[in-house]
């Protein structure tokens, strides 16, 4: 199992006066950090109109100045959002194959349907985009392949022409998709691409189930690109400290718990879609495209007494409430897919996804008001003390 970073650059309020220059020079830095420490490949990904959330609204400018400072690690995009009203397949081929170029062909190229409020930005017809996913991996790997290429259907045209540069790699970059759904897990094995799955708190169970979706999918693959690409990568909050107590005072377990509050929020999904999720154990982005743009947050906050912990300090930060970093450690210590301690219990807990078959662990260090500091340490804590075990 191979270690990655996953980047969102995010910051909640209240923020300094040049938080966004000082976010910036901090995720290089955090990147320089993580090739030294020997994680494989930085993951950035592409959100818009996301203030706190993400920063990440340019991400090949990003992953252009990382390659440029860093001199192993890959640099990965999770993922392109492919509805063409987003992104030109066109567009992505050529910026993608320059930054294989410019990185010496350590370029990783995801894609993602993205859904909620994204579509709503963007103009983006619902019933294509899942459609316009399959599509934009097919013509992507043939412009970076073949000399002229043409291309006629109902949501992309385009006359011949040859897409230039053509990346470094042969036949071409690896290709992921970023996946919620069983659906979408098993539409990356059929195309033979790489998934790449987040938690957000779901049970590591679920994720060994999708990763089943995903094989069931490579059984039946006809590949979009020139190559398959077996492999499973697994995003999951990550916070490595000397100690339970450095963990706690760095406030990771706070900061996971913000990140899962203020997604819904961010990308308009109703609260009762997403609590509903969390409660059966399943994936919350999962309803992102079919419930988001109904845009009916109305949910009860009223607590029950036999209420999931978790959901108990979610409901008390939407009524505005205080929760501290003690509670929050100790309710997400009991997580299994969440990783927040000292080395030896990350370990413990990452050996969960070694075990359903994880190729790629993907950590988020940099996740809510966590001090960039503590994100530093946690990234070489990691290549100290995870990286070599695995």
């Amino acid at each position: 199992m191979k270690f990655d970073i996953f980047c969102e650059i995010q910051r909640p309020e209240p923020w300094p006066a040049d938080h966004e220059a000082s976010l910036f020079r901090e995720t290089l830095e955090q990147a320089e950090a993580a090739d030294g420490a020997g994680f494989d490949v930085w993951w950035e990904v592409e959100h818009h109109s996301a203030p706190a959330f993400s920063y990440s609204s340019a991400p090949a400018v990003v992953l252009a100045a990382i390659a440029m400072r860093t001199r192993r690690m890959h640099i990965g995009h999770a993922g392109v959002l492919a509805p063409f009203r987003i992104n030109n397949p066109y567009r992505v081929a050529e910026a993608a194959a320059t930054l294989d170029l410019l990185s010496g062909g350590r370029l990783e190229l995801g894609l993602a349907k993205s859904g909620g409020k994204e579509w709503e930005t963007f103009g983006v017809d619902p019933d294509s985009a899942r459609g316009q996913v399959r599509e934009a991996f097919a013509i992507i790997s043939r412009f970076w392949t073949e000399k002229e290429v043409s291309w006629d259907s109902d949501d992309f045209s385009i006359p011949a022409r040859e897409c230039i540069p053509k990346p470094l790699q042969k036949p071409h970059p690896r290709l992921w998709q970023t996946c919620g759904s069983p659906e979408s897990f098993r539409m990356a094995g059929e195309m033979g691409v790489g998934c790449l799955g987040t938690t957000l708190l779901s049970p590591v169970s679920f994720m060994g189930q999708m990763i089943q979706e995903h094989e069931a999918g490579l059984a039946n693959c006809k590949p979009a690109g020139k190559a398959v690409n077996r492999e499973k990568g697994i995003f999951t909050f990550v916070h490595v400290a000397e100690t339970r107590d450095a963990a706690i005072r760095n406030g990771a377990a706070l900061a996971a718990l913000w990140y899962v509050h203020a997604a819904p929020i961010v990308f308009k999904v109703p609260r009762a879609v997403w609590y509903d999720a969390i409660r059966a154990g399943l994936h919350p982005n999962a309803a992102r495209d079919t419930a988001a743009l109904k845009g009916d947050d109305s949910t009860s906050l009223d607590i029950a007494p036999d209420e999931l912990p978790v959901l108990r300090l979610l409901k008390l930060m939407a009524r505005g409430e205080t929760v501290s970093k003690q509670e929050a450690h100790e309710v997400l210590e009991a997580l299994d897919s969440v990783v927040i301690g000292d080395p030896d219990h990350c370990r413990t807990k990452l050996e969960a996804y070694r075990a359903i078959g994880t190729d790629r662990m993907m950590c988020l260090m940099q996740f809510g008001a966590i001090p960039h500091e503590a994100v530093l340490n946690s990234i070489r804590l990691a290549g100290r003390h995870l990286i070599p075990h695995f």
